[in-house]
């Protein structure tokens, strides 16, 4: 008992330095949980808007830019100054899909769960084919399958296996798991294309970028000059979930591809049994898509901006937060990423409503294009910083105070992400503190990849992710057909908007902006991404 008297004390006393080290007002803290977890919450309002109501907004699509308007509406309407689209730079062609209907027409009639894939065109109306296995993988499958495919639907790959679960979908972080994230080292970055998925065959040594990219121009070419009806694509998943991708490119120069969907792996193995015992299986399929060049400004991609002005000496200074605003197709993106949104959005109404004096000015960037690879963040922070490619920094450089970022679903807060940065581990410890009866505890080393926190920290500004409780974002929602409403947890979202808006509200009042990490040296384009 003597000997664990000690450690009893310093559990005790750490909290109580690490609080007197680094300054965090307890009254505001405790006016932010009130407001967030209040009455007067509207978080889960913005959420239903720009789920339910607008549905899915892909990169500057129509619905992109209707989206868009309504934000930057109620961003003005919580008294945020200059609230405006701000172009990023040019995004090229834009895509949407308004109609999906296909069934099993032999050798019996089913209806068949699916979507057409990011950029694949229509079908002009209701068309049937046959339905055959034409695994095209290298430029001889080409000569093998050559005049053998004009009004037939081609799959490409083997049925998946779909194991039994045995474990839940959704999933929320246990101590451990936390205690263990914040002594692990940095992963390894994942390779560009991700693991091979299953049923995906390999043909031929392993090819870089720019080899795939021409493979897959020669392959497309290949398939319209053939005539094929369609592309029927496996989606993986279960139980009538499925996960989405793309068939073509939002670059203008690059070709239109043929009709592509994908489909549940149950559906998708059925039709892949049957070719296999020799039963002719025919499918209809019906399809309206639309390109657009011109959905805003002739192809130029556009960022959300808007600003709550500093009070202080340092109101030049910035605290960034944001969120992605764009969202896959196959559903309205509830989690991904109109959650973050929606986070963001409350707490800048947190912060308005609660009229507290800032010395910095905290601004709020929705992001445009990140499923794409990062780039409204990246072009944001390339037209305002610097650029990856040559550090050249500009003056609004030495400005910014902390990027802090949302963008892993609409799960609880854990803690957060120092990419590295040492330097700000206690004063994140101290900040974390009065949250931590709300489950955020962890402060780890570690960094984590794939959003827009990277585009800052590409050029050495302090830009963090939260962690965040993983749910069924990778089980059931992100980028699938389920990335609904109901997927997105209230408690969870009011949680997340109180502790960034603790965050921020530190943030923009310390003395010293955060510490920041030595400058990267140059590195080539787009090796930052995703």
């Amino acid at each position: 008992m003597k000997k664990k008297l000690p450690l009893l004390i310093c559990a005790v006393l750490v909290p109580i330095i690490l609080l007197a080290q680094e300054k965090v007002d307890l009254s505001v803290v405790n006016k932010i949980k009130t407001e967030a977890f209040g009455p007067n919450s509207k978080v889960m309002e913005y959420e239903f808007q720009l789920s339910d109501v607008f549905g899915a907004h892909v990169s500057d699509s129509p619905v992109y830019y209707k989206a868009a308007d309504w934000a930057i509406k109620t961003l003005k309407e919580m008294g945020l100054a200059d609230a405006r689209l701000e172009k990023w730079g040019t995004f090229g062609r834009s895509w949407a899909y308004t109609h999906f209907a296909m069934q099993m027409v032999e050798p019996h009639a089913q209806t068949i769960i699916g979507a057409p894939q990011a950029w694949s065109p229509g079908t002009n109306g209701p068309v049937t084919g046959e339905v055959v296995m034409a695994p095209i993988n290298t430029e001889a499958d080409m000569d093998k399958y050559r005049g053998q495919l004009k009004g037939k639907f081609i799959i490409q790959t083997d049925p998946s296996e779909i194991a039994l679960r045995l474990t839940p979908d959704a999933h929320r972080y246990t101590d451990q798991e936390l205690a263990e994230m914040e002594l692990a080292a940095a992963p390894r970055r994942p390779g560009m294309f991700g693991p091979q998925r299953p049923g995906q065959r390999q043909a031929g040594p392993p090819m870089n970028r720019q080899q795939m990219m021409a493979l897959r121009e020669k392959i497309t070419e290949f398939l319209k000059a053939e005539g094929v009806a369609g592309v029927i694509q496996n989606g993986r998943g279960d139980f009538g979930t499925f996960f989405t991708g793309s068939a073509g490119s939002r670059d203008m120069k690059q070709p239109i591809p043929p009709v592509t969907v994908v489909i549940g792996a149950e559906y998708y193995n059925q039709l892949a049994r049957l070719i296999e015992h020799k039963v002719p299986v025919k499918v209809q399929l019906d399809v309206k898509a639309d390109f657009y060049d011109n959905a805003n400004q002739n192809g130029d991609g556009n960022n959300i901006v808007a600003d709550l002005p500093g009070s202080g000496p340092h109101k030049d200074e910035v605290v960034i937060i944001g969120a992605h605003f764009d969202t896959w197709h196959a559903a309205t993106g509830s989690t991904d990423d109109v959650s973050g949104t929606s986070v963001m959005m409350e707490v800048m109404r947190i912060l308005t409503s609660l009229k507290l004096p800032l010395d910095r000015t905290v601004r709020i960037c929705l992001w445009d294009a990140e499923e794409q690879g990062l780039l409204g963040s990246a072009g944001y922070v390339k037209n305002h910083f610097a650029d990856p490619t040559d550090m050249v920094l500009k003056p609004e450089h030495a400005k910014v105070a902390a990027y802090f970022n949302h963008d892993n679903g609409g799960g609880k807060l854990r803690g957060i992400y120092t990419q590295g940065n040492d330097m700000v581990d206690p004063i994140f410890e101290a900040w974390i503190q009065p949250w931590k009866e709300y489950g955020v505890t962890t402060v780890t080393n570690r960094n984590t990849s794939g959003t827009d926190h990277l585009s800052f920290d590409a050029v050495g500004l302090p830009g963090f992710q939260f962690i965040q409780d993983p749910m069924d974002y990778g089980t059931r929602t992100h980028h699938t057909n389920m990335d609904l409403y109901d997927r997105i947890q209230p408690n969870d979202m009011q949680q997340a908007a109180g502790v960034i808006a603790s965050f921020v509200y530190n943030a923009a009042t310390r003395p010293e902006m955060l510490p920041r990490k030595p400058l990267p040296k140059p590195r080539p384009a787009r090796q930052f991404g995703m």
